[in-house]
């Protein structure tokens, strides 16, 4: 018979405690192992590491914040309990920045200890609800996209619930983001998919040509029209027109756009007669369409006819862990495209890709990946094989900055420039403290010692 229970393992040196916490918990549905010591706690975790860890701060051989830096390092899904008799505010905020679920002072009532207990069985419970959904996610891409962090989870249900009706969608975001790729698969979820999707990037036609190429016009309209010619709307009837970079349009255009929106017809270029067509509209900008309206080159009785359901895509660099996943994807993909024999990262790759910010997002890390799988062999994209600016350490890219940034330097006292430095690379991870330590070389709880020395300095 399998066994289901969580396994806890409860680091106490004091015997009398351990065996009253063994009592309190006798009928609860887990399996207890104590043990006395920092170093048999790591011993035991390292052979059988527990669900729940129980761990006294103060222990003969060691600290138990210790014990939860390594458990920090080594990046062991084990959910802690801090019991101490010396807590303050300080530790708790220090355990709880090491990854400690929750935080326990002595002496400990019964009913506390149980509540916690449970509280902490259903929170990994969800968690692990929530893992096997992100995995699922990420095994099976979803219509194009590679990814499953929570922004990218937000806009695959938005696709998802948006994809049948035929309401205008307005997507937004960075270059590189993705945006002609939510656009299909908005198409492909729709009530039409097997009618046409025609793209149009309005920044790439020039101006003159712009009315034409979009309701397009009758043989000798204007010089050089030798033979009617359907525009995309025609050839995007029964389907998805997306027309990407919808804030280059200009303003007249934009009047002969808006009133199609709201009579679904058009008139081709040199033409007197109004043709009926059935098209889903879905428009993308990389610019924020409000300060387009509000600087006058936006009309704004067209914004908020197309802006009916807003998506916005999130940058690379808020989306965690889908920097691997897609990059391992590209590499597998360039690999078989170029016959090479790359199957994915190394460790230290995997970690520069992470650390770095993706101005250029999904496309540039494309054109990484490409780069380094065309110009080189091997199974592993290693760190030599990025290219500028990936092949130099991003603290040094830091650094580099932070000369560059203040030429002529004059001498300032060292707190200064280590002051500048951890506020300069916890700004470049956009806040996240354990990224920032990893650049820096020093542990989080360094940096935060540092934040919170720095804010009891200004109070």
């Amino acid at each position: 018979m399998v066994d289901n229970r969580l396994n806890v393992l409860l680091v106490e040196d004091t015997a009398s405690l351990a065996a009253l916490y063994q009592a309190y918990l006798q009928d609860e549905p887990l399996s207890l192992t104590v043990v006395n010591t920092g170093q048999a706690a790591i011993e035991h975790i390292s052979h059988h590491a527990p669900d729940i860890l129980l761990l006294d701060l103060i222990l003969p051989d060691m600290q138990g914040m210790e014990i939860l830096q390594w458990l920090h390092r080594e990046k062991l899904n084990i959910t802690t309990i801090v019991i101490t008799a010396h807590g303050s505010v300080d530790v708790a905020v220090d355990a709880m920045r090491l990854g400690a679920h929750d935080f326990i002072n002595k002496p400990i009532e019964v009913e506390r200890l149980k509540v916690t207990l449970h509280n902490t069985m259903k929170f990994r419970q969800l968690n692990q609800m929530l893992d096997s959904y992100r995995h699922d996610i990420a095994g099976a891409p979803f219509q194009g996209f590679i990814g499953a962090s929570l922004p990218m989870q937000k806009v695959y249900r938005l696709i998802e619930n948006a994809a049948p009706s035929s309401a205008t969608v307005f997507i937004t975001g960075e270059s590189g983001t993705g945006k002609e790729v939510c656009a299909e698969a908005l198409h492909q979820r729709s009530a039409r998919p097997d009618g046409p999707f025609i793209a149009l990037n309005c920044a790439a036609i020039p101006k003159d040509l712009m009315e034409s190429e979009l309701f397009g016009h009758m043989k000798g309209a204007f010089t050089g029209a030798l033979q009617d010619r359907g525009g995309a709307v025609i050839r995007a009837n029964g389907g998805t027109l997306f027309m990407d970079e919808i804030c280059e349009m200009d303003l007249e255009l934009q009047s002969k756009l808006l009133r199609f929106l709201q009579t679904g017809q058009i008139q081709p270029v040199g033409s007197s007669q109004q043709i009926q067509v059935d098209v889903r509209i879905i428009c993308a900008t990389n610019r924020d369409p409000l300060v387009e309206v509000e600087q006058g080159r936006f009309r704004e009785d067209l914004y908020y006819r197309l802006h009916v359901i807003p998506i916005h895509l999130p940058p690379l660099r808020e989306r965690g862990a889908d920097v691997l996943s897609i990059a391992t994807a590209l590499v597998r993909q360039a690999a078989r495209e170029e016959n090479k024999s790359f199957v994915g990262l190394s460790e230290a790759t995997k970690d520069r890709l992470q650390a770095y910010h993706w101005p250029g997002n999904v496309r540039q890390l494309q054109n990484v990946i490409r780069n380094a799988v065309v110009l080189h062999e091997g199974e592993w994209i290693e760190l030599d094989m990025l290219p500028a600016p990936l092949d130099q350490p991003i603290n040094q890219q830091l650094a580099g900055e932070w000369v560059q940034d203040n030429l002529p330097a004059p001498i300032v006292p060292l707190a200064t420039l280590e002051r500048k430095a951890i506020e300069r690379a916890i700004s470049h991870c956009q806040g996240n403290v354990s990224r920032a330590a990893a650049l820096l070389e020093v542990s989080p709880s360094t940096i935060y010692r540092k934040l919170q020395s720095w804010d009891n300095a200004h109070a």
